[in-house]
């Protein structure tokens, strides 16, 4: 299975007479099992992108399409995970969960299987009766993320999940997301504007300039799926965020001065 993006753009329009680009000439695919990360200045129409590959917004050219589905009858499954946690005050950890099983009219019994399966797997089997005001913004997001899994998708979209997090808490979350990845083999898209997490996570890196947001680069990271933090790794995951940074460093300036 693959997701084409395919010669993908966007514009808003700003009054009767004048429309804005938001994004305009994107093509990637998205492979099987690939963790692909977009990485951009301010402005850059990185969560706009994810929105439309999320059926969230309609391109404005271009087309979204999944290639070579094993079952090409059903429709594809998309799960996203927001910045903003958007929970269920009122519905238990396990209850958050399990939301879009229900929607999905699954039977009780495997909500109850598939819900205990990925609480588990995030690590928050000992709260599933929790609500969410007793919950760490860390464990708010793993109950998120444990309900876009609970669905099992074809396809994984994360805007910026850990960007409101402190920065050890990010970090740990970093590491966790990574153990989770590796059970599921889940296709992934990932927004963020931290380089660092860019390569941390990647198989690939987009890197997008500012408005309108084009595709300067396409970048491989060559290093272990798992571990990529450790000493033996530290030059090359040097050398892959300042290759990054330097894409973006004058789009950057030009976005903080506007």
């Amino acid at each position: 299975m693959r997701i084409v993006i395919d010669n993908v753009g966007k514009k808003f329009k700003k009054s009767k007479k004048e429309e804005t680009t938001a994004l305009e000439d994107i093509n990637f695919t998205i492979h099987e099992k690939e963790f692909v990360v977009l990485v951009g200045p301010s402005g850059c129409g990185k969560s706009t992108l994810l929105n439309i590959v999320g059926g969230l917004l309609s391109p404005s050219s271009g087309s979204i399409y999944f290639e070579d589905m094993e079952d090409e009858k059903r429709e594809p499954t998309v799960s996203i995970v927001f910045q903003e946690i958007a929970l269920f005050p009122w519905r238990t950890v396990y209850q958050n969960v399990i939301y879009g099983l229900e929607e999905k009219k699954m039977s009780k019994q495997d909500q109850m299987e598939k819900g205990n399966y990925y609480i588990d797997m995030v690590g928050l089997s000992e709260f599933k009766h929790a609500y969410p005001k007793q919950l760490s913004g860390g464990m708010k997001q793993r109950v998120g993320i444990g309900r876009a899994l609970a669905v099992e998708p074809d396809l994984l979209l994360m805007d910026e999940p850990f960007s409101a997090l402190d920065a050890q808490t990010r970090t740990l979350m970093q590491e966790e997301l990574l153990t989770i990845w590796n059970r599921t083999q889940l296709s992934t898209l990932y927004v963020t504007h931290n380089i660092e997490e860019a390569v941390y996570l990647a198989d690939r890196v987009i890197v997008l300039s500012r408005h309108p947001g084009r595709i300067k680069e396409i970048i491989p990271i060559d290093l272990p799926k798992m571990g990529r933090g450790d000493a033996q790794y530290r030059a090359q995951f040097d050398d892959y965020a300042e290759q990054i940074w330097q894409l973006i460093r004058q789009d950057a300036v030009d976005a903080l001065k506007e």
